[in-house]
């Protein structure tokens, strides 16, 4: 975008490129080209559904972690598989599940014993429902806790043993999810975790999902790794291999536009807010680029980038700038399609950013913006 056009946007904002989504899709189609794989959206990560009929020329599917998601894929990406895992089934929404998922992933065997007689009725209605059991390999390479799913104590998936004595006719596939942004080599040393715990059973099965956080369209992704990996068991065990990435559909897809309120010495205040606007950053924690900008120190000029709420810690992060900002000024964050709107929230009265598109085209369009009423209507 030009300097006029990012100035003429109504800040803080969102812009999402569907030339840059694209380019991820091609290279996470070439996989599934090559390996015959089936790969969905993790729409936890990005469920911008304005981009769905893009997304829904690569893709496969959706996965969902719940029912709203699962109605989002349903109606949005229509004609693709709908894919749901939650830890536990509400058991007053289960029936809208059954009509609207292909594919229903239980996170041990009591939910599915619980569930099962309502899969059957909708299998006797003539719904092709698949049904899976995610599982715990009990092996991750995650250094953050919060995003470890094979933690000691984890909540997510059958443990080892758990399969033994269960009545499984009716599941046809295994689900497990062990990554958090992480190249292919860590999958490929999950893989006998998970094969010597849980291979035996996939030898009656038809499928297996590897879950999510494959950061498959990063530079420096290993593809022949991954591939490998995939035709490996989907060999061995003759079964379709599914992939759920989220953060690779959309990575480096989007920017968040803010405005420079107020510079205070070193302090400069913008009308985005990390707790509000990009919670990841203070979750994950991590330290988002800023286009133009360097380290502290890198560049003439150093600032501490907060938000404008009351709380101490909504701080971005230490930047560089090559001359010193000012009130108006326009600051872009990169990479911020991904794990922002379907997170945001409106703490302290802080307005949600607006949202705009830039198609393949190059045109950049506002799709959505939001005022008083989007705050007081969640509370």
């Amino acid at each position: 975008m030009t300097e006029k056009e990012i100035y003429s946007l109504k800040t803080p904002c969102y812009v999402t490129d569907e030339r840059l989504l694209e380019k991820n899709m091609k290279i996470l189609k070439s996989v599934s080209d090559r390996t015959g794989c089936k790969i969905l959206l993790a729409q936890k990560a990005f469920s911008m559904y304005s981009t769905y009929p893009l997304l829904s020329e690569y893709l496969d599917g959706t996965a969902a972690s719940g029912l709203y998601e699962a109605r989002l894929g349903f109606e949005e990406m229509p004609g693709r598989e709908v894919h749901i895992f939650s830890p536990a089934y509400r058991p007053d929404s289960f029936e809208e599940i059954t009509r609207i998922c292909d594919h229903i992933v239980f996170n041990n065997t009591g939910q599915w014993e619980k569930f099962r007689p309502a899969v059957e009725r909708a299998r006797s209605q003539g719904r092709n429902i698949r049904c899976g059991i995610r599982v715990d390999p009990g092996y991750s390479e995650i250094e953050t806790p919060l995003y470890d799913p094979c933690a000691p104590g984890s909540r997510l998936g059958a443990k080892e043993g758990e399969l033994e004595n269960a009545d499984i006719r009716g599941i046809s596939g295994l689900h497990f999810h062990t990554l958090c942004e992480q190249n292919s080599d860590v999958l490929e040393r999950t893989i006998p975790y998970f094969e010597k715990k849980f291979g035996r059973y996939l030898y009656d099965m038809e499928w297996v999902n590897f879950g999510g956080g494959h950061h498959i369209t990063r530079d420096g992704y290993d593809l022949d790794t991954l591939c490998r990996v995939i035709e490996y068991i989907r060999d061995k065990y003759k079964v379709t291999v599914y992939l759920e990435p989220g953060e690779a559909c959309a990575l480096n897809a989007g920017f968040l536009v803010t405005e420079v309120l107020d510079v205070w010495g070193e302090n400069v205040i913008i009308d985005a807010s990390a707790a509000c606007h990009m919670p990841d950053v203070l979750e994950m924690p991590y330290r988002p680029r800023i286009t133009g900008a360097g380290a502290a120190g890198e560049k003439a000029c150093t600032y501490r980038i907060g938000a404008a709420t009351c709380l101490a810690g909504d701080v971005v992060g230490e930047y560089s700038f090559d001359a010193p900002l000012k009130a108006g000024d326009r600051l872009i964050f990169e990479d911020m399609a991904i794990y922002t709107m379907c997170k945001n929230n409106t703490f302290n009265g802080i307005g949600l950013p607006s949202i705009y598109l830039t198609d393949r085209d190059g045109k950049t369009s506002l799709l959505r913006s939001f005022g008083y009423e989007d705050f007081k209507c969640r509370i």
